[in-house]
């Protein structure tokens, strides 16, 4: 797989990391945790894409 490729690949799942957390926001039954767990594998995915587009 090239750089380029699995950089896509990762902004899109950033992408919908970012859907998981605008939903779990707005519902209810969503506790802090799952929320904070899913914005740190949304942050972790961005430092990666950042470490890559700069190699």
């Amino acid at each position: 797989m090239s750089i380029s490729s699995h950089l896509e690949e990762l902004r899109k799942k950033h992408e919908t990391l970012s859907d998981q957390v605008e939903q779990a926001q707005r519902a209810p039954g969503t506790s802090d945790q799952e929320i904070s767990d899913l914005k740190k594998q949304k942050l972790k995915l961005k430092e990666e894409i950042e470490r890559l587009a700069d190699a």
